[in-house]
């Protein structure tokens, strides 16, 4: 009587623990998950601050270089694209957009020493870089994340709750373009 009490414990014990696992599984993959949005929504926030700042960076330029008027519409309709992406992907890409049209918008502030000397530009400078700062930092807790994330469904218990949570798909990883991870050449 003793051995059965003993054995039904334990197989009641082997159950308890596999229930246990198993949810905690499927928890895992849904935290992970949400860590990716939450790491996102950290981008999201940042990529709105430069672009709410871009207006007024693009209006001390135009008042000392009015001739740059294809670059002025290619920066605006850069901020739209990021306004009217939908997925991360979107976002993504639009970002990269932006990324470049402001580089290019910082190229031409070089022909501009008045500009540069410029009080209020400079201010906007400060602030442009710190969220520049702010978004390199986000990005790399939004990678981090990702990885994790795709790691862990790729293998195959992961994958298993993964698919059962219908979370399967790999998250797209920020990186900046090929083009941008050119080395300028500087001419003196």
């Amino acid at each position: 009587m003793k051995k059965e009490w003993i054995v039904i414990g334990v197989v009641a014990l082997v159950v308890v623990m596999g229930i246990g696992w198993y949810i905690g599984g499927l928890n895992r993959v849904v935290r992970m998950d949400e860590s990716v949005s939450e790491s996102w929504a950290q981008i999201d926030t940042q990529l709105k601050r430069r672009s709410d700042l871009i207006p007024n960076l693009v209006n001390s330029v135009k008042g000392y270089a009015k001739h740059e008027k294809s670059l002025f519409k290619h920066i605006a309709d850069a901020r739209a694209k990021l306004a009217g992406a939908g997925s991360v992907s979107d976002k993504i890409k639009a970002a990269n957009g932006l990324e470049s049209a402001i580089s290019r918008l910082l190229m031409v502030v070089e022909n501009y020493p008045n500009l540069k000397a410029d009080r209020s530009f400079n201010k906007l400078m400060d602030e442009l870089a710190g969220t520049e700062n702010r978004i390199t930092v986000a990005r790399v807790r939004y990678n981090r994340a990702v990885k994790a994330f795709n790691t862990y469904i790729r293998e195959v218990i992961g994958g298993y709750f993964a698919e059962k949570r219908e979370l399967k798909d790999p998250k797209p990883y920020f990186e900046i373009e090929e083009k941008a991870k050119e080395v300028p050449i500087v001419k003196f």
